[in-house]
């Protein structure tokens, strides 16, 4: 709603077809603290990532304290969401060992998934996700757990395979080694977090566009008559639009845990 309040303010409905601030940092930057405890400042965003923590915490304590014969609807569906991350993802990249990386894979899944939906969450229409901090956080933990998985499991053998991989010819075991040492300890990370980076902060950008133009031209109808329509039409392509933007945040989170099991999974094996 600040979004849309926004964008509002700042249209000019008499000589634009679709509203834009002068700077959409605007929409990202939240810098002014809302509450400070000492020297730590609390920002909306802050506020909203430890919003999505406690959400993700409650979702699945109410839904697994239990072990019913017959679960709630309710649990049925997290028991469901549980399931389907440590037996479709966790168990089919990774294989039976995986099981034991399900409690990382299912936080990480829960916690992108709702900063995500938090896009399209009344009140709040802002992705977390889309400040860049987080996704490189997360992205980072990732790393961590591969790198440590790698070396703990394979010893020094996990960079040799990486660097000088059997299964290539010798002529091109240099140079596919060394594309695969800059891709598996300095891309990995970078590209993960930039994917998810960036499809929400394309999917918020579009949204918000629509939406707050559709708004500002059919309250300015006074002013501007039958050119309020436009209003009208971009307002019902910002809801299919928030109807496909449901679609990418679970997808996005998705996808940000399969290549993380996907990376642990190359760690385990390196040879492969």
């Amino acid at each position: 709603m600040t979004m849309l309040a926004a964008v509002h303010h700042e249209c000019d409905v008499a000589n634009e077809t679709i509203c834009a601030p002068a700077d959409v940092k605007d929409w990202f930057e939240f810098t002014t603290p809302i509450f400070s405890v000492g020297p730590i400042h609390f920002t909306r965003t802050v506020i909203l990532f430890f919003l999505a923590a406690a959400v993700v915490i409650a979702l699945l304590y109410f839904g697994l304290r239990r072990t019913r014969l017959v679960p709630t609807k309710f649990e049925a569906a997290i028991q469901s969401l549980v399931e389907f991350v440590r037996d479709g993802i966790a168990r089919d990249i990774i294989g039976p060992e995986g099981v034991k990386y399900t409690p990382y894979l299912l936080s990480i899944f829960m916690l992108i998934l709702v900063g995500n939906i938090f896009e399209v969450t009344p009140f709040v229409n802002f992705p977390i996700t889309s400040r860049m901090a987080l996704p490189i956080f997360l992205s980072l933990i990732t790393y961590v757990v591969f790198v440590v998985v790698g070396f703990s499991k394979n010893g020094i053998r996990y960079l040799t395979d990486i660097a000088w991989p059997k299964a290539v010819p010798v002529g091109l075991r240099w140079l596919v080694g060394l594309i695969e040492v800059v891709s598996t300890f300095a891309l990995r990370p970078m590209t993960l977090a930039i994917r998810l980076f960036a499809n929400l902060v394309a999917g918020h950008l579009m949204l918000t566009l629509l939406l707050g133009s559709g708004v500002a031209f059919v309250l300015a109808v006074g002013e501007i008559g039958p050119k309020a329509g436009i209003g009208i039409v971009w307002f019902a392509v910002g809801l299919v639009f928030f109807a496909f933007e449901i679609f990418v945040a679970i997808l996005q989170a998705y996808i940000f845990t399969l290549l993380s099991a996907v990376y642990i999974q190359s760690s385990l094996h390196p040879e492969h």
